[in-house]
């Protein structure tokens, strides 16, 4: 193929020199697609009957180009010449081309007049069906653009005339499928062109030729270019109306209902539903087990009537306002959300005869945000149930025709199918294309030709579909189903269809696209022309069409009965429900997270050595040799250490581990060295992926992303959902960069439990610390996870220490660790418990080498009486109490200073400078949910300090005004003041995080740990 690409320019040009030579004349159509139209699918006017284009006469100068020579003109006849001489001087491709015609012409003689050149035209003239055959295809079902087809398609651009037409031709090509196949018949151009016409021309348009793989091109082209169209059989006709039918009436059924309800419909695009279907029977035919779903609300009730099986009751009883589930022990019901953003699971029987699970994944109303999470779920599915090739789990994403286009989150999402850790064998694309995005034309919604060109960066093949031809999209939804089982990557499907009503039911439309709504308000639907299509074939009858009907209406208005009575129970609301996991609502018991020291001594060894002949940088060397000595001497564990044992411990205890975000495995700060690299070989080396005998390489995995937030925090986030027993965590390079994935902590992570009855159990690791960086790298903006928590501020929950619910019935859990072993003991904590939560964490940054940052191996282990053991065993300590050895009660101390985070080392290392026995410095290390119980604990502690909350953020940042109103809360329940009496040091308000000078972090800083150590009282003024 490659000579074909490099060489068709050349031979093009050739091709006119010669007809110019000759005397010849073309006229080319207009080339340039008019500026206005450029944004819609083309729809070409043609008569009924598909009948080959008649070259037209063409006027001699439009061939001049001052870009021919005189070697171009004769370059075929040339290679010839050199061919019939010396076979081996040209390239074996023309060797096979010249043998394929010389030998075909000396068997046909209907043929011995076709030249060369001639074969060259013709396989221009395919490959110009191949590139733009989509742009002549009638796509819009409305009809409404019109638009000139390219000149390339132009018979007569290509030397023929119409006396040509009924001339035989042989165009067999080496290693070419299709039409340019060698076993191909000798055929007329007249019939070799009306075949082009309806495989390119018809109500499909085939993108494809953006694909630099000869491989993937011919395979398409054998299921494009068959010999004659392709025609179901009746019995396949009428399970496709039958699904059509269920599509439309589903619609109408609510239409009628409940009409001025929202409900998203899909009439306009009702071939979606059996156009899914179709590719699901033929998905499991090819061994697809389980597909994981993701799409917004247009259709998804639909979708999840007809598709996924959602029993119909239950959808009617949420449009009749719905209840909440019967009353159960333990029971969670959350806030609940409007019923097209739910989702659910289903056992699916296909055609086929095979079953396979669909999940819908819930999602809010921000568009495309759910893709990444449905290709991180279909990871998971993939690693949990062993599917090493990739083709037992798919995800499938329906999307809209503006948001595919608009929202940058596709392309992070497209941009995720090949790499090594997130791919998952290919995701099927549908795009359900209404040519309209609420009110906003393509014109102004896009700058390209089609809303899927973003696909074309991935060489994924796009099926452009007119949604009105049901039979059609059928046919390219099991074709893209092929593909994805065939080489496991990314293909579009692109539905060509309207929206009947507005956005949603009770808009309207003819404000905005007037034209299009006169249209469409005469339009049959697409159940109506499928109808008239079958009728007038004879396949179907009347009666046929009638019995369907009456069959599907007699179903819905029995689930309608039904669902006066229907109460939806717990398996109803989860979609994929996790057994013996605890919800809010019910009572699950703290757990030690505290390891055996002989287990921390073996994996300790295992993560600090190194292969023998392995040679590492020698930096890393000596990091790995210094970490050898604190697993052995059990002292000095640093925060890396601290991390890795707390990986190494869950992953001997039997769950899967893995690690993503931007630079983690090395680390942003060059801390972590989770992979490490042969300075002479390349080689790579992953010590925890080696903690067990015959370990899953999988078992552990830790991988630098794409420099992508959203979407790689939205895959991580799909990947945890599937299963409880991992620890999935997401690391930003800098703390700030979340911000860039914020839909996924406001719509998913901080709220997907209430509105979704899912838990997860995701860690998100946020460097955070005031290093003097400047305004971009020192906060991770800490206020507003803390501003989404739903902890009360005015209410102290019980505190039970061994029962406690506080953080089951939170929505997340905010940290700022300031020691390696409660960094270990918080990691261990999210697997060691009945429940899943959030954990949002504030990880350190100069922390990372801190001098006092420091935790001995003891504090990790369960052994009574080691410094991390109290009454209730080791465990994440959300408090850290001062370090001075003080009593149960301490009088003498005059100032209790309350903080969290690496501020607690600059104030203590100050206090020591300046002898100050009477200030006592706690660490919150939990923020969210509110340590209550431990606060209390320290303010009897000291009752004659004065309270202080010490922060490194401005006043308008950081944790003090989450902290203020729940620390004077218990502060009131013990008669120790109120709001007014929390004395607050920090920074001023600002707008901007933090200075970017130097010298004025430095002089902030210094101000700062004076005024909390200071002899007089401290006021809150600036």
């Amino acid at each position: 193929m490659t000579w074909f690409r490099a060489g068709s320019n050349v031979a093009k040009l050739a091709i006119r020199r010669t007809l110019s030579q000759r005397g010849g004349a073309y006229v080319p159509r207009t080339h340039v697609v008019p500026l206005q139209n450029r944004n819609f699918h083309t729809t070409v006017f043609r008569s009924k009957a598909q009948s080959a284009p008649v070259p037209r006469a063409v006027p001699l100068s439009k061939l001049t180009d001052s870009f021919l020579d005189g070697t171009s003109s004769v370059y075929l006849e040339e290679l010839q010449r050199a061919w019939e001489q010396d076979p081996n001087s040209v390239d074996e491709s023309w060797d096979n081309f010249f043998r394929n015609f010389v030998g075909q012409a000396a068997t046909s003689p209907g043929i011995s007049g076709q030249t060369i050149q001639e074969s060259m035209r013709l396989l221009l003239l395919v490959r110009a069906y191949q590139v733009y055959g989509h742009m002549k295809a009638k796509l819009d079902p409305l009809g409404l653009e019109q638009r000139e087809i390219p000149d390339d398609l132009d018979p007569a651009l290509y030397g023929f005339s119409e006396a040509d037409l009924d001339r035989e031709f042989f165009i067999g090509v080496w290693r070419m499928s299709g039409f340019l196949s060698e076993n191909r018949p000798v055929q007329t151009l007249r019939a070799i062109l009306t075949r082009l016409e309806q495989a390119y021309c018809g109500t499909i348009g085939y993108e494809y030729m953006h694909i630099a793989d000869r491989e993937k091109c011919n395979w398409l082209r054998d299921r494009i270019e068959t010999p004659t169209p392709m025609e179901y059989t009746r019995e396949r006709r009428e399970v496709i109306l039958d699904r059509l039918m269920w599509s439309s009436q589903f619609e109408n059924f609510l239409a009628t209902k409940w009409t001025a309800a929202k409900r998203f419909g899909l009439e306009g695009a009702e071939t979606l539903i059996p156009g899914m279907k179709e590719m699901f029977d033929r998905s499991a035919d090819l061994g697809v087990e389980s597909i994981v779903i993701g799409m917004s609300h247009r259709g998804r009730l639909n979708v999840l009537g007809n598709v996924v099986r959602k029993p119909l009751r239950q959808i009617f009883s949420e449009f009749s306002g719905g209840t909440k589930p019967s009353e159960e022990v333990g029971l969670y019901t959350g806030t609940g959300d409007v019923k097209y953003h739910l989702g659910t699971s289903y056992d699916r029987p296909t055609r086929g005869g095979k079953r396979i699970h669909l999940s819908l994944v819930a999602n809010p109303s921000h568009l495309e945000a759910v893709d990444p999470l449905v290709v991180g779920k279909t990871r998971a599915k993939q690693y949990y149930s062993n599917d090493v090739s990739r083709t037992r789990n798919m995800g499938i994403l329906i999307h809209g025709d503006g948001s595919f286009a608009g929202q940058g989150v596709v392309y992070e999402t497209l941009h995720l199918s090949a790499l090594p850790n997130y791919t998952t064998g290919g995701t099927i694309h549908i795009v359900v294309n209404n040519q309209v995005a609420f009110t906003t034309d393509p014109k102004s919604g896009r700058s390209s030709q089609y809303c899927t060109d973003v696909a074309k960066a991935l060489n994924a093949p796009i099926f452009h579909v007119n949604g009105d031809d049901v039979e059609a999209v059928v046919h390219v939804c099991e074709l893209a189903a092929e593909w994805r089982q065939t080489f496991h990557s990314d293909v579009v499907v692109d539905i060509v269809c309207y929206r009947r009503f507005g956005h949603n039911e009770i808009d309207e439309p003819s404000f905005t696209q007037p034209q299009m709504y006169k249209v469409i308000r005469n339009h049959p639907s697409a159940m109506e022309i499928y109808q008239n299509k079958l009728l007038e074939s004879g396949q179907v009858s009347k009666e046929d069409i009638d019995r369907i009907n009456n069959k599907v209406l007699s179903i819905l208005n029995e689930e309608f009965v039904a669902s006066k009575d229907y109460i939806p129970q717990r398996r109803d609301w989860l979609s994929a429900y996790w057994t013996g996991f605890k919800s809010p609502e019910q009572l699950s018991r703290i757990r030690n997270t505290g390891v055996k020291p002989e287990i921390l001594k073996n994996v300790g060894k295992a993560i600090t050595t190194l292969p023998e002949n392995f040679k590492p940088h020698r930096a890393v060397k000596r990091i790995f040799d210094d970490r050898a000595k604190m697993i052995e001497t059990g002292e000095g564990i640093d925060w890396a250490v601290g991390e890795a044992l707390a990986f190494a411990t869950l992953l001997v205890e039997g769950n899967h581990v893995r690690l993503s975000g931007q630079d983690v495995e090395r680390g942003t700060f060059s801390h972590r060295h989770s992979v490490i690299h042969d300075q002479e070989t390349g080689e790579k080396y992953c010590p925890l992926d080696h903690v067990m005998i015959n370990q899953n390489e999988e078992m552990f995995t830790v991988s630098n992303s794409s420099l992508s937030e959203f979407g790689v925090l939205g895959f991580e986030l799909g990947y945890s959902m599937e299963n409880p027993n991992s620890l999935v965590m997401w690391e930003a390079q800098f703390g700030d960069f979340a911000n860039g994935a914020q839909v996924i902590f406001d719509q998913f992570l901080s709220s997907g439990e209430a509105k979704w009855l899912r838990q997860t159990g995701l860690v998100v690791l946020l460097p955070h610390g005031y290093d003097g960086q400047g305004p971009e790298h020192s906060s991770a903006r800490l206020e507003r996870f803390l501003q989404m928590s739903d902890d009360h501020p005015f209410v102290i929950p019980e505190m039970d220490p061994t029962l406690r619910k506080q953080i089951q019935e939170c929505n997340w859990q905010v940290v700022n660790v300031t020691t390696p072993a409660n960094y270990f003991h918080v990691l261990r904590r999210q697997l060691h418990r009945e429940f899943r939560k959030p954990l949002i964490v504030m990880s350190p940054k100069n922390l990372l080498r801190h001098k006092d940052c420091k935790s001995n191996l003891s504090e990790f282990d369960d052994v009574q009486g080691h410094p991390g053991f109290d009454k209730q065993g080791t465990r994440f300590k959300r408090l850290i109490k001062d370090q001075n050895d003080h009593k149960v009660v301490e009088e003498r101390i005059n100032r209790l200073v309350l903080c969290s985070g690496k501020v607690y080392y600059e104030l203590d290392e100050e206090r020591r400078k300046v002898n100050r026995k009477d200030v006592a410095i706690c660490r919150v290390e939990q923020l969210c949910p509110f340590p209550y119980d431990l606060v209390q604990r320290e303010l009897k502690r000291y009752p004659n300090a004065e309270i202080v909350w010490c922060q490194e953020e401005p006043m308008n940042m950081g944790a003090y005004n989450y902290v203020a109103l729940r620390l004077a809360t218990a502060m009131k329940a013990l008669g120790r003041g109120n709001l007014d009496d929390i004395k607050y040091v920090g920074r001023a308000p600002s707008a901007a995080t933090a200075t970017g000078f130097m010298s004025v972090h430095q002089k902030e800083r210094r101000e700062l740990v004076e005024k909390v150590l200071q002899p007089d009282l401290i006021s809150n003024s600036f």
